[in-house]
């Protein structure tokens, strides 16, 4: 009775820790997309993301999570792509651009053609790889299962051998319940799933039990992004006025008062950045994937990128040589 009881507790820890592995599997199910806005023949109905082809022309709205992996082929966005690439700040897209299953679309709306379908995306294709790590056995686990068996004919055969010589059929079943490896059994698979369950949790899918094992021999690791490795919080670093009549602190009260309503990680970074007296703005309007109109103090304030500006009727040509510094010391420019 004590062995099968403790067969079950181990059992259902297993099951509870299995549980909490598959938990980031299917957080990585919900964030499948449901539908896709298809566009053909001059019209535009609603599909089952299954239902994409490749070379089906979709249109993807602000908030939405794209279907498919696809080619932008009219407008420009801004998308969120951390769940893909661990890049926490989200990237600008234009024609031409690669966009991924899964990713969101923050602000702007979109057309692309489609490169894959559904079951072929990205996302799906990290679903399955997370599947299979919970059905791949590391190989100490194998060593584990293999060593259990042994166990078990050595301890059922120290029974015997102690029933026969001291003719006491209790000290037998003593030396079975001493001897049984279930503890042994249980331990490693139970670690094996822990860990590749805690680390879906935060984001880092593991193939298979045995890499995570071979995780344990790695030296160094290379990373190819800093996006990766950062919090997602970006700080002002420096201020450059260019005109005279206005110092770095107005320069900065007059961007982070044009951008208090963007939703834009940048300009949400110069609004928390400035902590004196905003302006009142009115007219905010966001150019997706470029930047922002507003007008403040009766003024039109423009912020964004360089190419935002020139199409603007901006010269910024003065600028250069702060903006090459500031671009070589890793930093983001908003014009």
């Amino acid at each position: 009775g004590e062995v099968a009881l403790i067969m079950q507790i181990g059992s259902l820890l297993e099951d509870y820790t299995s549980g909490k592995a598959r938990e980031g599997i299917e957080k990585l199910i919900r964030l499948t997309p449901q539908k896709a806005h298809l566009i053909k023949g001059g019209e535009e109905k609603e599909i089952a993301a299954e239902d994409v082809k490749v070379g089906d022309i979709i249109r993807v709205l602000a908030g939405e999570t794209i279907p498919v992996d696809g080619i932008i082929t009219e407008g420009e966005t801004t998308i969120d792509q951390s769940i893909m690439t661990g890049e926490s700040i989200p990237v600008d897209k234009r024609v031409g651009d690669l966009v991924s299953s899964g990713t969101i679309n923050q602000f702007g709306t979109f057309v692309m053609k489609a490169e894959k379908e559904s079951g072929n995306s990205s996302l799906q294709r990290m679903v399955r790889l997370a599947q299979e790590a919970e059905e791949n056995k590391a190989s100490i686990v194998t060593l584990a299962d293999k060593w259990a068996t042994w166990l078990v004919v050595v301890a059922f055969t120290c029974a015997v051998g102690t029933w026969i010589f001291t003719g006491e059929f209790m000290r037998a079943v003593t030396v079975l319940v001493v001897f049984c490896p279930c503890a042994f059994i249980l331990a490693t698979p139970t670690a094996v799933l822990a860990g590749i369950g805690n680390a879906a949790k935060y984001g880092m899918i593991i193939r298979s039990g045995d890499a995570l094992e071979r995780l344990s021999k790695i030296k160094r690791i290379a990373f190819d992004k800093t996006g990766t490795l950062t919090y997602g919080k970006p700080h002002i670093t420096e201020v450059v006025s260019l005109d005279d009549q206005y110092g770095k602190d107005e320069i900065l009260r007059i961007a982070a008062s044009a951008e208090k309503l963007s939703e834009h990680p940048l300009g949400k970074a110069i609004v928390a950045d400035y902590d004196g007296e905003l302006y009142e703005a009115a007219d905010f309007k966001v150019i997706a994937g470029r930047g922002i109109s507003s007008t403040v103090q009766g003024k039109n304030v423009l912020a964004g990128k360089a190419d935002f500006m020139q199409s603007e009727g901006v010269d910024i040509q003065a600028s250069d040589k702060q903006v090459e510094k500031c671009l070589n010391d890793g930093a983001t420019v908003i014009y």
